[in-house]
């Protein structure tokens, strides 16, 4: 994907320029207030000072900024848990994602697998926890006024922006993964699952099943391992 982990702000700037094209800002609009400038500083003091505090920064991030499903946030992970932090080889990662897949609640599963990497088992639940935290939050402060957000115009111009950027980002997320197979057989599987779901109409569940499954018998008939 082009954008790569700047996506969040892909997404957020389609929304911001469908909710400016509907509704055109009031004249006189009050400034922002100072704890908004804050957090660049924060974000820059937690990716600065490595560690748990980095791996707790990436976790918040695809904890907070997942709209429109698990896979618009990947590129985003990717970028922090392999080329910035180098707790993954792009393979490894490509492993994380596929276990996200086969198991419920696929975002913090990655995500918790990624915290493995960094910090072992420890990590692992910080990970997790700090990812869950966020929706978690929404749903019990905001709740009660989920209604209402959805009768908003601007909340709804907003979101009909950003969308179509998710369903972009989505597809874009395929690409960095795409480029992490590193055996043959992994690419002839790729090929077959993508006849499997698009043009026989197969069901995502099976289809991810059936293909574990087989790698699981090349490797054990002695097929070569991904790095």
């Amino acid at each position: 994907m082009v954008a790569g982990p700047w996506l969040v702000l892909v997404l957020v700037g389609c929304g911001a320029l469908e909710l400016a094209w509907r509704l055109p800002p009031r004249s006189g609009a009050g400034a922002t207030g100072p704890a908004l400038h804050a957090w660049p500083l924060l974000a820059a003091a937690a990716v600065g000072s490595g560690g748990l505090a980095a791996l707790s920064w990436t976790a918040f991030k695809v904890g907070a900024l997942s709209y429109g499903g698990g896979f618009v946030i990947v590129p985003l992970m990717q970028a922090d848990a392999v080329d910035r932090h180098h707790w993954m080889t792009d393979g490894r990662f490509l492993d994380a994602v596929a276990l996200g897949q086969v198991t419920p609640g696929p975002v913090v599963h990655t995500v918790a697998a990624v915290g493995y990497a960094a910090a072992g088992v420890g990590g692992a639940l910080l990970a997790a926890l700090v990812a869950f935290a966020p929706s978690f939050s929404f749903v019990l402060i905001g709740g009660r006024r989920l209604r209402r957000l959805r009768g908003d115009r601007r909340a709804r111009a907003f979101l009909d922006g950003a969308g179509p950027a998710a369903l972009g980002a989505i597809l874009g997320a395929a690409v960095p993964l795409a480029a992490a197979i590193g055996e043959l057989w992994q690419a002839l599987l790729l090929a077959a699952a993508v006849v499997v779901l698009l043009v026989l109409r197969g069901g995502v569940v099976p289809t991810l099943l059936g293909a574990g499954l087989i790698g699981a018998l090349i490797v054990t008939a002695g097929g070569p391992l991904p790095a």
